[in-house]
């Protein structure tokens, strides 16, 4: 799945520990400010996270 990354910028986890989001996500996904939520992945193997877009429908997270 790495083949599929589309780097998009870097950012300073800040003090309270928020990551700001590239505003390239507005025109690239389906995300609105303040309303999307989204579930959060660590993959142990290569220290990444993963962020994807909560699906309410589903009850919960998108668990593969």
């Amino acid at each position: 799945m790495a083949d599929s990354y589309i780097y998009l910028d870097t950012y300073v986890l800040q003090q309270d520990m928020r990551v700001r989001l590239p505003k390239a996500i507005l025109s690239n996904m389906k995300v609105e400010k303040g309303k999307t939520k989204f579930d959060i992945y660590l993959d142990s193997s290569d220290d990444s996270l993963l962020l994807r877009i909560h699906n309410e429908e589903d009850g919960g997270s998108n668990n593969e």
